[in-house]
C-alpha cells in the first residue's frame, strides 16, 4: 500500500499529512499519529511506513505549523503549543479518528508539543523520541527564548540554507555523521525545503523556552507512555530517566548505537519497539 499525501485545512491554515491507511474502518483497531522534530517534516516519518505497518493499524504524519507543506503563518501567536495542540486534534478529527483510538509518537519537538496534547486524553498512548517536559526553571526559560530569538531572527535575516548548514554542525546531532551518505542527502534537502518564516515563527512560539514547563503535571497522566532515548545522546538519557520515574506508566529503553535521531540511526530497532508497544495497546 502507497502512502498518500494531501492537505487538510482546519482552523484558518492548511495542515499537510501523509498516510497510509489500507484498513477498512470497520476493521481498523488503531492509528499511530507521528510527529517530525524542527526543521522536519512528515516525510522524515515515511522510509518506516513499511516497518510500521500493523496489519490494524493507519499512520498519519503531520507537517507541523511552519514546516512541509503546511502553512507559514506571518504571526509568531499562531505557532504555540496551544494552538499546536488544536490544529492536531482538528486534524484527526477531520480524518475521522475518535478519542482513544490513536496513539502519538513525537521526535525532540514533536515530542514536546506530543506530551502536551497528551493532557488532552484523547489518546490511548504515547511514544516520545529524545523529547523533554520542557524546562522548569523560570530563569532558563527566559534565557532560551532569548537564545531562541536571536536565531529565528538569524534565520529570517540570512536564510534558511545558512541556518541549515549551522544547524548540521550542532554537537546534538554529531552521530547523525554515521548514516549513509544518501540519507543525509535526503535530509539535507527536506531541512532546505522549508521557508524562513515558518522555521523562525515555530522557534519564537513553541521553542523549548516558550513552552510551558510540564514536569509538576507528569504525575497525572496515567496513559501508558513509551520513552525511547539514544545511548549516545546523555542529556535526553537523562531527562528520560527522570521522566520514567515521574510518569505513572512509562516504559523506557534506551536505544544502543544511536543519538537524538534515533528513527533515522537505528531505524529497524525503532520500528520493533514501536509496534511492539503499539501491539500491547491494541491486542
Amino acid at each position: 500500500m502507497l502512502s498518500t499525501s494531501k492537505l487538510v485545512h482546519v482552523n484558518g491554515v492548511q495542515i499537510g499529512i501523509i498516510q497510509r491507511d489500507a484498513i477498512p474502518a470497520a476493521t481498523r483497531m488503531g492509528t499511530l499519529v507521528l510527529l517530525h522534530g524542527f526543521t522536519g517534516s512528515a516525510a522524515n516519518w515515511e522510509h518506516l511506513f513499511d516497518t510500521l505497518a500493523l496489519p490494524y493499524m493507519r499512520l498519519i504524519a503531520i507537517d507541523m505549523l511552519g514546516h512541509g507543506q503546511s502553512s507559514a503563518p506571518e504571526s509568531p501567536a499562531r505557532y504555540t503549543i496551544q494552538q499546536c495542540e488544536a490544529d492536531i486534534l482538528a486534524v484527526l478529527t477531520e480524518l475521522g479518528v475518535v478519542p482513544d483510538e490513536a496513539i502519538l509518537l513525537g521526535y525532540s519537538m514533536g515530542g514536546r508539543i506530543a506530551l502536551y496534547t497528551a493532557f488532552s486524553h484523547f489518546f490511548r498512548a504515547l511514544i516520545l523520541e529524545s523529547a523533554s517536559p520542557g524546562l522548569a526553571d523560570p530563569g532558563e526559560r527566559e534565557q532560551r527564548c532569548h537564545n531562541d530569538e536571536t536565531l529565528a531572527t538569524s534565520i529570517e535575516r540570512d536564510g534558511v540554507a545558512a541556518f541549515v548548514e549551522h544547524w548540521e554542525q550542532l554537537p546534538l546531532f554529531a552521530s547523525q555523521s554515521n548514516l549513509p551518505i544518501a540519507t543525509r542527502q535526503m535530509l539535507h534537502r527536506q531541512r532546505l525545503a522549508n521557508q524562513a518564516q515558518g522555521l523562525a515563527n515555530s522557534l519564537r512560539g513553541v521553542g523549548t523556552g516558550a513552552q510551558p514547563s510540564l514536569h509538576m503535571q507528569l504525575s497525572t497522566l496515567t496513559i501508558p507512555v513509551l520513552l525511547l532515548a539514544g545511548e549516545l545522546d546523555t542529556k535526553f538519557c537523562t531527562i528520560a530517566r527522570q521522566m520514567e520515574q515521574q510518569l505513572p506508566s512509562a516504559t523506557l529503553h534506551i536505544v544502543p548505537g544511536a543519538g537524538h535521531t534515533i528513527h533515522m540511526e537505528q531505524p529497524e530497532l525503532f520500528a520493533q519497539l514501536v509496534r511492539q508497544f503499539c501491539n500491547q495497546q491494541y491486542l
